[in-house]
Order: C-alpha cells, then sequence, then structure tokens
C-alpha cells in the first residue's frame, strides 16, 4: 500500500511537471509568433523609436478580441487552459497554418478541432490578392458569411466593419434581421437572394455538420428570421456566386455593380469583388472612390464573427 501510494504521488507529480513545461511553452510559442508578424501588415503605425519586434502584446490582444492582461498572463504562463473559441481567435490574428494552429491547441491541452471545421485562417495568397484588388472594393468571407479580411475600397464603398458588433458583420444575419445595408434590391431581386443565402448555409451545413458557430447561426437565424425558417425548411441546396447589386453610396449616389464570388477550394473561403463596367458611369465613380485610399492600409484584419453585404 506503502508502495503504491509513493506511485501515485510520482505519477502526479510528473502530470503536474509535464502540464507546468506545456503552460510555459505555449507562452514562449505565443511571443515568438508574435515576434514575427510585421506591424505594417496589420496598419499598424511605427515610430522610428520603436523597439518591439513584430507586433506588441496589446496590438495581437486587440486583433484577437481578448484583452491585454489576458494575454500577458498566457505569455508569462499565469494563466491556463484558454477556451477554443481564445485559441480559434489568436490562430486568426496570428495567421498560423494549420499545422501550427494544431500546436497551438495540443499545447494548452485542448483537443484539435476537426479537419472538417470552418476556415478562418487567412493565407498569405489570399490576403495578397485583396490587397492587388486594390481598384475594386474585395472582402474574404468564411462559410458561414463571417467576414475575415477587406481591403481600403471596401470600407469605403459599404463602411467600416469593425465599427459593428461582431455578429451583425455577418451578412446573413444582417440581412434576415433587416438591419441596414448599402445594396438596394427589387422585391424580385429580395426574393432571390434570400434563397440563394438559404441555400447556400444549407449546403455548408451539410459539409460541416459539427461547426458548431455554423449551426448556431442557423439556429439563431431560424428563431428570429421567419422568412429564414420557411426557407430554411425547403431543404434547397445551392451556391452563392454571383449577383448584380445597386449599392447606395452616400456620396457617390447609386452605383452599379457586378458582384462576384471566388472560393478558394483548399480552405473554403469566399473572396468577394465589386467590379463596374468599364467606361460607365459607376466604373468613374469607382476610380474617385480608389484615389481617396491611398492613405489607408491596403487590408484590415476582421477579428472574431461578422460584415454587411
Amino acid at each position: 500500500m506503502i508502495e503504491a501510494g509513493a506511485g501515485d504521488t510520482t505519477l502526479r507529480r510528473h502530470r503536474i511537471e509535464a502540464v507546468a513545461v506545456s503552460i510555459n511553452e505555449f507562452g514562449a510559442t505565443l511571443r515568438s509568433w508574435r515576434d514575427r508578424l510585421s506591424p505594417e501588415e496589420f496598419g499598424v503605425p511605427t515610430a522610428a523609436h520603436r523597439r518591439a519586434r513584430g507586433l506588441r502584446r496589446e496590438e495581437l490582444a486587440h486583433l484577437a478580441g481578448v484583452s491585454p492582461d489576458y494575454l500577458v498572463q498566457l505569455e508569462q504562463g499565469r494563466a491556463s487552459a484558454p477556451s477554443p473559441q481564445v485559441l480559434t481567435a489568436l490562430a486568426r490574428a496570428l495567421r498560423l497554418t494549420e499545422a501550427e494552429r494544431a500546436h497551438l491547441f495540443r499545447l494548452a491541452d485542448r483537443p484539435v478541432p476537426d479537419e472538417r471545421r470552418v476556415r478562418d485562417t487567412l493565407p498569405h495568397s489570399v490576403r495578397r490578392l485583396v490587397e492587388q484588388l486594390s481598384a475594386s472594393p474585395a472582402a474574404v468571407y468564411d462559410v458561414r458569411w463571417n467576414p475575415i479580411a477587406c481591403n481600403a475600397m471596401w470600407v469605403a464603398a459599404m463602411g467600416d466593419p469593425l465599427d459593428r458588433p461582431e455578429r451583425e458583420r455577418n451578412m446573413a444575419w444582417r440581412y434576415f434581421t433587416g438591419l441596414p445595408t448599402h445594396v438596394v434590391r427589387s422585391l424580385a431581386e429580395q426574393r432571390e437572394y434570400e434563397e440563394t443565402i438559404a441555400a447556400d448555409l444549407r449546403s455548408s451545413s451539410g459539409r460541416f455538420p459539427g461547426d458548431q458557430g455554423l449551426s448556431q447561426l442557423i439556429a439563431d437565424l431560424r428563431e428570429a428570421s421567419p422568412r429564414f425558417r420557411s426557407l430554411w425548411e425547403t431543404r434547397r441546396v445551392g451556391v452563392y456566386e454571383q449577383e448584380r447589386k445597386t449599392i447606395d453610396h452616400p456620396e457617390l449616389g447609386m452605383l452599379q455593380v457586378d458582384c462576384d464570388i471566388l472560393t478558394t477550394h483548399r480552405n473554403d473561403l469566399r473572396v468577394v469583388v465589386y467590379t463596374a463596367a468599364p467606361g460607365s458611369a459607376s466604373a468613374k465613380a469607382l476610380e474617385e472612390l480608389s484615389a481617396t485610399c491611398a492613405d489607408r492600409p491596403p487590408l484590415i484584419n476582421l477579428p472574431g464573427e461578422g460584415t454587411a453585404s
């Protein structure tokens, strides 16, 4: 009995030591990944006397939607067991690869999310694509229709998503709950858009049945919107790929644009781009708008959920 008790004590001690090592490694890894990020990529102004390598703690905390004090505790090993939601937000803000994201979850002693989860990390190649579309409003969404990033032209044309609460940035939620939008649609266009978005979400729910964020969004939409609930019951499956839109811009008036949605099949992200017919009044208006974006960050990362359409 004495030997068994001693063995149990040794096992517990080893377990405690292993957890402590994991917590310390978690903090060190966070600091290392934070240090490798370039502030300019996030539109963070840098002064000549800036000594911080990469992003400061408070800058990363803002991007991830956590408190700076909590991030300090995580990095210093004084806080343990971060939630999956916090880990997901940190992975997105740090722009981790899939392997790095899985490593972060393991260091936190959390189950690595199913590989069939919704992708919400912006790859470098997609980020470059949106940045280089500087003459057109462009944004990146996940399959829940939460925005992940947008360029300066998108903000100039559609408003700044960061001015809205996270849930109210979600495209489907904004529409079906009657929140303000810059897009003007006829009754026929509204019906077609509603059917398409509901069918698109139905398709995504079939591909990602275990994604809690998607399931919760659909449940909330069914509760909040009788129209969505009735469309959901039709069980129509489809994909939102394109639309002809009229945008009511507060300064430039009505803009006629083509909305094209490009899907990155490797990670299921949607790149939404607005363009106007060459030589049209709307094309000239977009050129005027582009000239006002020269001093803005080329890309805005959107922590958490959410934007409007």
